[in-house]
């Protein structure tokens, strides 16, 4: 390549947007996995225009999220992502300008000793877990040599501060949110659209998506004796084994809600990402899990509880503590309190006390934490976007 004239970038731009991107994705977490290397596919080839291949061994979970895509075939292109299904047999072909290991899968041995081979070696990075963690500030971005290749990795982290690689964020989110939540009619035809009616005054609308938890019952409890009508958005096959102990083995389905007392159930199929985002700006409350869904959570800007990945040895905690720390900065201390006693109660944690009356005590909030939500934004809008900060640091390696 011809030197660089020095403040002129065009030649590396050129080079970016005629780069190849391949995004190495195992499923682990079923759903959040996928879901965030999903959105960040999409996002670079969407937003960026860049040539974006997502080899991922599971094709049937992002069938679920991603329209169009046909788990029965080995290739195809999808919103602009080339797909392919990942197996050890699997060909990817020659490696890519960049290439991106997501949350540290590994890449096929074949493909990596081909990487170092190469005259230009890819930039190569590994896209860890997203925490709120301190220590990742100092980890971010920092290259790390290959125990076996001579090829440098850099490792990337999601997180909440100027010193991390922030949050996925893709063009025209926060627009896309706010007309949805001052439009009735479109909420109106998106309830519609899941045969559901549309929120009636004095009505609490709540989505579940969570981890087995043994807290639930104690909370279905908690809605169906409360003062308010709370109406439960569950998406078929979460929490089964919880619905169907405290129905009675009257579990809702589509068109089958079930109700008790002052809570009504009702079951929906798996979501599109783009109608998952519109579930979150629809509900007054949403229970989230993982990591891609615990995200769109706080860009909805409601009232939320996230169910971290259970670890063994209660290892997830210092990540949830982490994050609630920071989360309540900015409340008032009887709001952060109750924010600090529902997150640990919803994840098991013993000095959290029960889940009834942390909710009881979390839900007479809300008012607090619907306008701290809108606070909360303000702060993440103001972190690096996750899927431009690695299109940056590509193009100043490239």
């Amino acid at each position: 390549m011809a030197p660089r004239a020095p403040g002129s970038f065009a030649p590396v731009v050129t080079l970016l947007m005629t780069a190849r991107w391949d995004i190495f994705c195992k499923v682990v977490d079923n759903y959040g996995d996928v879901g965030v290397c999903w959105r960040l596919a999409r996002q670079l080839a969407t937003d960026h225009g860049l040539d974006v291949t997502l080899a991922i061994d599971d094709l049937q979970t992002l069938e679920w999220m991603a329209p169009g895509v046909d788990r029965a075939r080995a290739e195809q292109t999808v919103s602009g992502v080339a797909i392919r299904r990942w197996t050890e047999a699997t060909s990817i072909g020659a490696p890519a300008d960049v290439v991106i290991e997501a949350f540290g899968c590994g890449l096929p041995e074949a493909y990596a000793s081909a990487m170092a081979k190469c005259a230009r070696p890819p930039v190569w990075f590994v896209l860890e877990y997203l925490s709120a963690e301190a220590w990742i500030d100092g980890a971010h971005g920092l290259p790390s040599p290959h125990p076996r290749l001579p090829i440098v990795r850099r490792f990337w982290f999601p997180g909440f501060t100027l010193s991390s690689g922030g949050l996925l964020r893709e063009r025209g989110l926060i627009e896309a949110r706010d007309a949805f939540q001052r439009d009735e009619r479109l909420r109106e035809t998106f309830w519609s659209s899941l045969a559901m009616p549309a929120p009636v005054p004095g009505e609490s609308r709540i989505s579940l998506f969570c981890y087995p938890n043994p807290a639930l019952p104690a909370l279905f409890d908690a809605w169906a004796d409360g003062e308010d009508h709370v109406t439960c958005i569950v998406p078929e096959g979460v929490a089964s084994g919880a619905l169907d102990a405290w129905t009675g083995g009257d579990v809702p389905h589509a068109g089958h809600p079930v109700r008790h007392g002052r809570l009504e159930l009702h079951a929906v199929p798996f979501l599109s990402q783009d109608d998952y985002d519109r579930l979150l700006w629809a509900c007054d409350v949403n229970f989230v899990r993982g990591e891609d869904s615990f995200v769109r959570a706080q860009w909805a800007a409601r009232p939320f509880a996230w169910h971290i990945y259970p670890q063994p040895e209660d290892a997830h905690r210092r990540k949830l503590d982490a994050f609630v720390d920071r989360y309540v900065e900015g409340l008032d201390d009887a709001t952060g309190a109750a924010a600090r006693r529902f997150f640990g109660a919803w994840n098991g944690v013993p000095a959290a006390g029960a889940i009834n009356a942390a909710w009881l005590e979390w839900t007479a909030m809300r008012p607090h934490l619907a306008r701290h939500g809108r606070q909360w934004i303000e702060h993440l809008l103001r972190l690096p976007e996750l899927g431009l900060g690695l299109v940056k640091a590509a193009r100043n390696a490239l």
